[in-house]
């Protein structure tokens, strides 16, 4: 009886004999099969395929032919600690700032490209221009109508434009300003105001100014500038990926370190220098604990949606960071607090870690019904994926300015969940899932 070649590689499997001769088995054809984590994937016709790149590399390594030989002595290819690109010229808190960073923003960075307001369609403008806003402190700095009016700095500016910004929202008009002009910050605004540039700014912007400081030497800790806290993961990797776009070829370099995720990675990223540290408070307390970590050289402190830090009981180790460390005192650094409310604990934490400082409430941007049509359709359960089909084809049809938009389908379970990203990418629509059974950064990956 004779035996096919999958047979005999199952049955190779499952025994593994010492003297299996798979190898002379013919090899099989590659699979049409695309696993969930590449489908949505567009072809890039730049790579070549994966034959054609094993066929031209040398099976002995690269050839340093006349012409060849790789530069060692520059910013680029191997630097003064013999790593290639990495950097390393100074472990104890300094780093390389010749390192070649990876352009966040997918373009030309040499060329400047026209801005228009149009660009910015994910937020209403309209909607901000009759928003209340109160300040109450000693000599507030006047509110400012455009990011022009701020001296940020060339480089901070050029990458304000191409994050297409154009008119700062109303947080961002008064809190930039204080900021700016060396003042401590208790700002309720609520989430997606635009709270991020607006501590982002002003940090890059001064240590822009300062970025050459001398840091102490001669070990593994790092001594970053600017310590930003946020309660999630999520939130301190959305600011880490905000702020790296804000910081790109201005010499700041911005580190993110939170819990969930493995430690040394983390560690050898601080090791190759960092000048804003975005963290989690448990992730933290753990760096500094190891002494990887100090916050005596720390010029600016920033608490983003500290009433949700209180509630998730985050704040006997926030003051251990801020009170008990060795985090200069206030009136020697710069402390922005940002929160959506101001209750009882907002204000101890304002009263104890802030010095002279300004406070500005920034009423909400509407309401949902307001700002979103909301329309309730009875629908069969037989034909709901037939009227989502239908839906899906509506929102192609009137993309907005010619790109396609978003939609955001929730389920009952995560079977369900799986069943429905495999139909709509059966139907040629890009899709994917989030749920509990998948990783964060396998989601975020297919996302972008």
């Amino acid at each position: 009886m004779s035996t096919s070649w999958a047979d005999s590689v199952s049955a190779s499997e499952n025994a593994a004999p010492a003297s299996s001769n798979i190898s002379a088995l013919p090899r099989p054809t590659r699979s049409t099969y695309v696993p969930p984590h590449l489908r949505n994937k567009p072809p890039t016709s730049s790579e070549p395929p994966a034959s054609s790149r094993e066929s031209t590399e040398p099976a002995s390594g690269p050839r340093w032919g006349s012409g060849s030989r790789p530069d060692f002595g520059r910013g680029q290819g191997y630097g003064s600690g013999g790593r290639s690109g990495s950097g390393w010229n100074n472990r104890s808190g300094g780093w390389d700032r010749r390192e070649r960073e990876v352009n966040p923003f997918g373009d030309d960075v040499g060329a400047e490209q026209p801005v228009a307001e149009e660009e910015n369609t994910g937020i209403n403008f309209d909607a901000y221009e009759d928003i209340p806003v109160e300040t109450s402190g000693e000599n507030v700095p006047p509110a400012v109508n455009t990011f022009a009016e701020i001296d940020l700095g060339e480089a901070l500016n050029l990458n304000i434009r191409r994050c297409k910004y154009v008119k700062p929202t109303p947080v961002q008009r008064h809190a930039i300003p204080i900021s700016i002009g060396g003042r401590d910050l208790m700002a309720c605004a609520q989430t997606g105001s635009g709270k991020t540039a607006a501590f982002c700014f002003p940090i890059i912007s001064g240590i822009m100014r300062e970025q050459y400081v001398q840091r102490p030497r001669g070990s593994r800790t790092v001594y970053p500038l600017a310590l930003i806290l946020a309660p999630t993961r999520e939130l301190s990797s959305q600011i880490h990926v905000e702020a790296k776009k804000f910081s790109y070829q201005t010499g700041v370099k911005v580190v993110v370190a939170y819990g969930g995720a493995p430690i040394n990675q983390q560690l050898r990223e601080l090791e190759r220098g960092v000048d804003i540290l975005v963290a989690t408070p448990g992730r933290l307390v753990d760096l500094l604990e190891r002494a990887r970590v100090s916050l005596q050289m720390i010029r600016y402190l920033a608490l983003d949606e500290a009433d949700r830090m209180l509630d998730m009981g985050f704040e006997p180790q926030i003051r251990k960071i801020v009170q008990q460390m060795d985090m200069p005192p206030p009136g020697m650094r710069q402390t922005m607090l940002f929160s959506a409310t101001f209750p009882k604990e907002i204000q101890r934490l304002a009263s104890d870690f802030l010095a002279n400082y300004i406070f500005l409430a920034v009423g909400r941007v509407g309401s949902s019904t307001d700002l979103i049509v909301q329309r309730v359709e009875f629908v069969h359960e037989s034909d709901k994926r037939s009227h989502l089909m239908d839906l899906l084809h509506a929102q192609v049809a009137n993309g907005v300015h010619g790109k396609q938009a978003l939609t955001l389908v929730f389920v009952e379970t995560k079977k369900g969940a799986d069943a429905l990203e495999h139909w709509l990418y059966m139907n040629g629509f890009p899709a994917t899932t989030i749920h509990g059974d998948r990783t964060q950064q396998r989601t975020s990956i297919e996302i972008i």
